[in-house]
C-alpha cells in the first residue's frame, strides 16, 4: 500500500498574500483543510498554516509562500496526505486501495475483472469494472452487492444483483 495518497492539485494562487486554491481529489473540501501537514509527491512534507473553503475548493497557507509570485510557481502540483494522518470507519476505503482490486463472485468464484475507476453518484458510489477484454461493467457499491473488500489480498466479492450483468 503506498503511504502518500493524492488528496489534491494546486490549481492557481488567490489573493495577495501567496494563498493557493487547491481542488480537491477527495471527500470534499473541508476534508481537505483538516490537515497541518500534506506532501509533495517527494515526500517533502508542506506545513500548512492555515486553511479554509472557498466555493467547493480548498485555499491554503502553505508557510514559506508569502506571495502570489511565489505561490504561482506551484500551480499543477499534486499534494499528497500521509494515510496515517487518517483512521478510515469500519466499511470505508481509499478510492485509490479500491483501484485494481480483482473482483469476483462470493459464491461461484467467477472472476469479473479489475476495479478501474470509483464513480460518485450522490446516493451511492458505484465502481467500474474493467474485463480482460477491456469490457466495463458497474457496480453499486452497496452492502446487497458488496460481500468482502479485501485490500491487502487484492480482492473484492460481490453477489450481482438479478439483471446487473446481463
Amino acid at each position: 500500500m503506498k503511504k502518500y495518497l493524492e488528496i489534491g492539485k494546486i490549481v492557481s494562487v488567490f489573493g495577495i498574500k501567496g494563498e493557493v486554491k487547491v481542488e480537491p481529489w477527495c471527500d470534499s473540501p473541508d476534508f481537505l483543510c483538516e490537515f497541518d501537514t500534506l506532501y509533495y509527491k517527494s515526500g517533502t512534507p508542506v506545513e500548512i498554516e492555515r486553511s479554509r473553503v472557498h466555493k467547493n475548493q480548498a485555499l491554503l497557507k502553505i508557510k514559506g509562500i508569502d506571495t502570489p509570485e511565489e505561490g504561482v510557481k506551484l500551480r499543477g502540483r499534486v499534494l499528497y496526505m500521509d494515510r496515517d494522518d487518517v483512521e478510515l470507519e469500519e466499511g470505508f476505503y481509499f478510492q485509490q486501495d479500491l483501484i485494481g482490486l480483482l473482483v469476483k463472485n462470493s459464491e461461484s468464484g467467477e472472476e469479473y475483472g479489475t476495479v478501474s475507476d470509483v464513480l460518485q453518484t450522490g446516493a451511492n458510489d458505484v465502481y467500474e469494472i474493467t474485463d480482460s477484454d477491456n469490457n466495463k461493467k458497474y457496480i453499486p457499491a452497496i452492502p446487497d452487492v458488496i460481500d468482502n473488500v479485501d485490500i491487502e489480498n487484492g480482492e473484492m466479492l460481490i453477489t450481482p444483483l438479478e439483471g446487473l450483468f446481463d
